[in-house]
């Protein structure tokens, strides 16, 4: 069996796709399921065991095989659900095996406590000796098996809501367009070119201490940054969700869990060498943290939380006028909004998020599009994920600015988030959406009111942007300039600059 996995895997390794926005290497092929032992030579001896075991559903892999398939491909994602599978009866069989000789060598055990002569004292205890070492065995394989099934069943993506369209990224459909382009009397200019010249931003310095796609805000634009902030802020408050400021810092595992890759080829995540802790690329990540190993009681939730954190991205393999200036960066502020709910809020409170958001850049008097990602972009975690893309005239294309996701129960799997049904009732309810990273079996320690007795559920997780400071600044500079290369200030940001209307250039412009 050994040579077919490796053969398999080979085969699923020589096959490359397009990456997705969360840099997944996106590869998939079938395999020959096979049926025969020895257990010892699956794929547990090849693949290295992860770092968490999650609460898959490997179950549900293996009665839903086709389906968990097509939506790999349909994702374009490498893992393969068949070998998840294979790899999942292997596991019941051995753990089977497992269970009948420690039950023998409990009964050969017992058969001891009585007195006995001599020669059958003698057979026991050789039974038991042989017992204890083909169980031992039995252990060991058991244990490499398990390993590889969680490495496998961990690269299965979430399933995808049934609306999502199908394709890259240029299947995306627009499901709601505000405002128009503006129509200019002059050239615009970029972000970079307005910035500078109103000297709020310094790239130079920032690449002399920091390098390449890092940079200071100044003057104006150090104010803008605060008052995007306090603003989204306020909103969001106003919409019942509680205020948060997060650690940088977070454990490598937790990301992970979060299902983000902090480690190897591609990735977009710092690690601090000789730790564990990694700097986050969104508070998305320590927000989920929060409530990681907990039960909580129906009653509770929805939990609304929104944070303020700064956002560390490696941004490998992004180049060209994509990232030019604010665009694409190093590190940057970010206002993110995090939920917990039932199963059956869930799909309701995404719709809740991407209002929000709308709201938002509806009243900041921004030209943009809400668009519903396809398959092929969406990250491993995410059921259905809303874009918005706002018009960026400097630019002379749409960038993105926000996003909104619901995870279903991917990251609460993972996480081991639960919850416990009020009156033991079914958690799924009519509406609630169904996953594939569903099961497990242990409880987490128990969170403030969680009550007793029931049957728990896991919870589902969404995540969405309230506002990417830069941005919103580079949509900001770009739609509101000047013919004289100032900027107007929009009407709902005047009240966290003092009453600044317009941004010009400071009276002494210079550094220092």
């Amino acid at each position: 069996m050994l040579n077919q996995i490796s053969q398999r895997r080979a085969a699923v390794q020589a096959r490359t796709f397009q990456p997705d926005i969360h840099h997944c290497n996106r590869l998939r092929r079938t395999h020959a399921v096979a049926t025969e032992a020895p257990v010892a030579s699956t794929s547990a001896s090849i693949v290295e065991a992860p770092s968490f075991r999650a609460n898959l559903d490997f179950k549900f892999i293996k009665e839903n095989v086709e389906l968990v398939a097509t939506n790999c491909k349909n994702r374009f994602s490498s893992a393969d659900p068949r070998l998840v599978a294979a790899l999942y009866d292997e596991f019941v069989a051995l753990k089977t095996q497992a269970d009948s000789l420690r039950a023998e060598r409990n009964e050969n055990s017992n058969a001891m406590k009585g007195k006995l002569d001599v020669d059958k004292r003698a057979v026991l205890i050789a039974r038991g000796q042989e017992l204890k070492d083909q169980l031992a065995a039995e252990e060991e394989r058991l244990t490499r098996v398990e390993a590889a099934l969680q490495r496998e069943g961990q690269r299965v993506p979430n399933l995808t809501h049934p609306d999502v369209p199908l394709g890259g990224e240029e299947a995306a459909a627009v499901l709601r367009e505000v405002g128009a382009q503006r129509l200019f009397s002059f050239t615009p200019k970029d972000h970079v070119t307005l910035a500078e010249a109103l000297d709020m931003v310094d790239f130079e310095s920032a690449a002399e201490v920091s390098g390449q796609k890092f940079y200071y805000l100044r003057n104006a634009g150090a104010l803008l940054e605060l008052a995007l902030v306090n603003y989204a802020f306020n909103k969001v408050v106003s919409r019942g969700f509680t205020p948060i400021m997060t650690p940088d810092l977070v454990k490598a595992s937790v990301l992970e869990k979060c299902g983000f890759q902090p480690r190897g080829a591609g990735t977009q995540i710092y690690a601090v060498e000789g730790s564990q802790l990694c700097l986050t690329g969104t508070a998305e990540v320590p927000l989920g943290g929060i409530y990681m190993d907990r039960i909580l009681t129906e009653d509770q939730l929805p939990i609304r939380m929104a944070a303020f954190g700064h956002c560390f991205r490696t941004e490998a393999g992004a180049a060209g006028m994509a990232g030019k200036g604010l665009y694409r960066v190093h590190q940057f502020s970010k206002v993110e909004m995090f939920v917990l709910s039932t199963p059956a809020q869930s799909e309701a409170l995404h719709q809740e998020l991407i209002d929000i958001e709308a709201e938002m850049f509806e009243e900041l008097g921004l030209h943009f599009k809400v668009l519903d990602m396809p398959s092929g972009d969406l990250g491993a975690p995410a059921y259905r994920k809303f874009d918005v893309e706002a018009w960026m005239p400097g630019l002379h294309r749409y960038g993105e600015i926000s996003s909104a996701s619901n995870c279903t129960d991917y990251q609460s799997r993972r996480l081991n988030i639960r919850y416990r049904p009020a009156g033991g009732k079914d958690a799924g309810g009519a509406d609630a959406v169904a996953t594939v990273s569903a099961g497990g079996k242990k409880a987490g320690k128990k969170a403030s009111g969680g009550g007793s007795g029931g049957k728990t559920e896991f919870v589902h997780t969404l995540n969405a942007t309230a506002c990417a400071v830069p941005r919103m600044i580079v949509a900001i500079l770009e739609n509101f300039q000047q013919d004289d290369g100032s900027v107007m200030v929009p009407l709902p940001l005047r009240p966290y600059l003092g009453g600044i209307e317009v941004i010009h250039p400071p009276a002494a412009a210079r550094k220092g």
